[in-house]
C-alpha cells in the first residue's frame, strides 16, 4: 500500500499577533484573507469579528496565536457608537433597510434612566443579520433568503454604557465597555426602543481588545493596499504570549513543561512557591512559562494545576 505524502503547507510559518484598524465597508474575513496574502502565511485568524460597517481594533493571529483567540475573544472589549433615532433597521445599522420609523426623540435625562437597564448581567436578542446558527444555518442567511430568524435571548455582559456626546436631537454617541458575546447593534436598538422611539448604528468603533489597544493598530492599507504595497515585513508581528498578558504567568521547568504536554497533572504541592499571587486555585487560569517561553495554559483546581491548551511544543 502507498502510504500518501502529506502536503506541505502553503507559505511561511509565522506566529504572533498584527492588530489591525479595520476600515468600514470590508467584512472581519475579508481582513484575514488580504492579511494571509500580504505575508504569505500558511495560517491566519481573527481575534473577533467586526461589522462591515464598523472600524477599529481587530487583532489578526498567525499561527500559534490562533490557538489563545477564544481566550481574546473572552476579554474586555471597548467601543463608541452613534446611534441614530426614529429610522429603525433590519439589521440595526446603517447597512439595512428601513423598516420602522418614529417622529418621538428622546431628552437627553430619558436616556440617562433608562441606560441603568442595559448595564451588568443583562439578556440580550442578537441581530436577525448575525452569525449565530439556527437549525445549521446562519441567522444572516435566512434573513437575506427572506425568512425572519427567531432568535433567543442570550446572556451578555456590559461593564459601562455611558451617553458621550449629543450632536443633535437625531443622533447620540455612547461608550461601552463590555464582555463576551455582546451585540452593539442590539444595544442600540433596545436603548432607542427603551425611550420610546426606534433607532439603528450609524457609526461603530472598537477601540480595545482585551490587551490590544486602538494606539497600536496599523491601516489595513499599509500592511495590504495594493499590489505597489511593499510587502510586511514579519518583524511587525507582536508575541503569542502578548495575547495573554492579563493572565497570571506560572513559571516551569522544562520537565514539568514535558509532563503537562504529556496531559499530566501537576500538584499545586510542587509548585509551591512558584504559584502567582494574582491566580484563582479555584479554577483559576494561568499562563505556563519555561525558560521565558509560553508553553500552554493550565486549570488550577482541586489542588491540581491541569493543561488546558498547549501552544508550545513539551520539549524537555
Amino acid at each position: 500500500m502507498t502510504r500518501q505524502r502529506q502536503r506541505k503547507p502553503r507559505g511561511q510559518a509565522l506566529d504572533g499577533w498584527l492588530i489591525i484598524d479595520k476600515p468600514s465597508g470590508i467584512g472581519s474575513t475579508d481582513v484575514v484573507t488580504r492579511v494571509k496574502r500580504a505575508f504569505d502565511a500558511q495560517k491566519v485568524g481573527h481575534g473577533g469579528t467586526l461589522d462591515p460597517l464598523a472600524t477599529g481594533v481587530l487583532p489578526i493571529a498567525f499561527g500559534a496565536a490562533t490557538k489563545t483567540v477564544p481566550y481574546v475573544m473572552d476579554s474586555t472589549k471597548i467601543y463608541s457608537f452613534t446611534l441614530s433615532f426614529g429610522d429603525g433597521r433590519d439589521s440595526d445599522d446603517s447597512d439595512g433597510n428601513t423598516i420602522e420609523t418614529s417622529d418621538a426623540r428622546p431628552t437627553d435625562a430619558a436616556i440617562e434612566e433608562a441606560l441603568g437597564a442595559f448595564r451588568g448581567s443583562i439578556m440580550q436578542i442578537p441581530p436577525i443579520y448575525s452569525a449565530i446558527k439556527i437549525g445549521g444555518e446562519r441567522a444572516y442567511d435566512l434573513a437575506r433568503a427572506g425568512e425572519i430568524p427567531e432568535l433567543a435571548a442570550r446572556p451578555a455582559r456590559v461593564d459601562e454604557f455611558t451617553l458621550s456626546e449629543r450632536p443633535d436631537a437625531d443622533t447620540a454617541i455612547f461608550r461601552v465597555v463590555s464582555g463576551k458575546g455582546v451585540y452593539m447593534r442590539s444595544l442600540a436598538r433596545d436603548l432607542a426602543r427603551a425611550v420610546g422611539t426606534v433607532g439603528h448604528i450609524a457609526a461603530l468603533r472598537r477601540h480595545r481588545v482585551g490587551p490590544f489597544h486602538e494606539a497600536d493598530a496599523i491601516p489595513l492599507d499599509s500592511i495590504a493596499g495594493s499590489a505597489d504595497t511593499p510587502p510586511p515585513s514579519p518583524e511587525l508581528l507582536r508575541p503569542v504570549v502578548t495575547a495573554l498578558d492579563d493572565i497570571p504567568a506560572l513559571a516551569i521547568h522544562e520537565s514539568e513543561a514535558h509532563r503537562l504536554h504529556q496531559g499530566q497533572a501537576i500538584s499545586l504541592v510542587d509548585l509551591m512557591g512558584r504559584v502567582p499571587s494574582d491566580a484563582n486555585p479555584d479554577g483559576g487560569l494561568v499562563r505556563a512559562m519555561a525558560g521565558g517561553r509560553l508553553v500552554g495554559l493550565c486549570r488550577l483546581e482541586a489542588g491540581l494545576c491541569q493543561p488546558e491548551r498547549w501552544i508550545g511544543d513539551g520539549r524537555g
